[in-house]
């Protein structure tokens, strides 16, 4: 078993990583770190439990520590729950020593830190070389996308491998969760939608282009489509949805599509790593679906899910479709997992 810690612990998306580390077949929870204000106490007093999952008997009684390097003592991953801000202060001073699996934002456009969705760029792992040669670290830093990207980027990936994409506009509507407990006032939500999601849709426009891109000679050059997004939070609890319009330059056949999509895997499914969901991409027929509350579980939370895919006669060669995924399994602590499983199989 490999020992693992999760930093950033007692919120929501740390919740998730210890939920879904609970009976891993790899991997084994032995460090929690938060602020100094939980440190020394055990887990169950330090962390209110969000999800509707019971807290698992395995971590009740660790006692949480501060984040600090010092204090984390002999694991081999750390994955990373931290808010981008003490994420940017923190997470290089752990990658000197350890393996970090972050799911902050703080370090993914840094261009030696390798922005991966297995399936999509794993080759993109190759920085860590060109990471640890530079900035003299024994460990190094993997990262995950923000989570609407990393749902449209796997069902933009295998039509980016067979056509050439000219332009993708993307409008989506994305639960709570994604903010965080605390994040959206419930008189602010309920019966209402909010327009603006601060960072959202540059994240969406700039970390797309980046995972669909090419690596070459320790450098990645985006991939150069147009693609425009418009980001808004709805009252649901989890699953983020997306409305997804695709200008393609060739003809195509909508059928062809589906089939791409429907059977499209990649390397972490080939290796059967315990995370990776046996199709990423779930194409359904149905006209009403894909929906959050139906939808979002898929695969244990690591699929997507595609509907009313057909083509758009507005514009010359266009396609367009419905996502949902789950934005705090596949959109954020899953994603880190697999990143890690994917590490633990290739290069530990």
């Amino acid at each position: 078993m490999v020992d693992v810690g999760v930093l950033g612990a007692t919120g929501m998306v740390g919740q998730r990583f210890i939920e879904l580390l609970d009976k891993h077949p790899e991997f084994e929870v032995k460090v929690l770190t938060a602020s100094p204000r939980s440190e020394g106490k055990p887990y169950e007093e330090a962390a209110k439990w969000y999800l509707q999952s019971k807290m698992p008997e395995s971590v009740k009684d660790i006692k949480v520590v501060r984040t600090d390097p010092s204090k984390v003592g002999d694991v081999d991953i750390l994955f990373s729950a931290l808010p981008p801000d003490i994420a940017a202060k923190v997470e290089p001073k752990f990658a000197e020593k350890y393996v970090v699996a972050s799911n902050a934002s703080a370090m993914r456009m840094e261009p030696d830190v390798p922005l991966v969705i297995p399936e999509v760029n794993p080759d993109f792992l190759d920085l860590i070389e060109v990471q640890q040669r530079e900035r003299g670290w024994d460990g190094f830093i993997v990262t995950n996308p923000n989570c609407t990207t990393i749902a449209l980027t796997l069902t933009l990936k295998p039509i980016h491998d067979q056509y050439t994409i000219k332009r993708v506009y993307v409008a989506t509507m994305q639960a709570v969760s994604g903010a965080g407990y605390n994040g959206v006032p419930s008189m602010a939500i309920i019966d209402n939608i909010v327009p603006y999601i601060g960072g959202e849709e540059e994240k969406i426009e700039t970390e797309t282009l980046h995972l669909l891109g090419e690596l070459e000679e320790g450098k990645v050059t985006p991939a150069q489509f147009g693609i425009s997004a418009s980001c808004h939070r709805v009252p649901v609890l989890d699953g983020h949805t997306e409305a997804v319009f695709i200008e393609l330059e060739e003809e195509f056949e909508i059928d062809d599509i589906k089939r791409i999509m429907d059977e499209f895997q990649g390397i972490p499914q080939k290796l059967e790593l315990p995370s990776a969901p046996e199709k990423p991409i779930i194409v359904r027929e149905d006209e009403d679906r894909p929906q959050p509350r139906l939808d979002r579980d898929e695969s244990n939370g690591m699929a997507v899910t595609v509907g009313r895919l057909r083509m758009d006669a507005a514009f010359e060669n266009s396609l367009r479709y419905v996502l949902v995924g789950h934005n705090t399994i596949r959109g954020a602590a899953g994603a880190s997992i697999l990143n890690a499983e994917l590490i633990n199989e290739i290069i530990f």
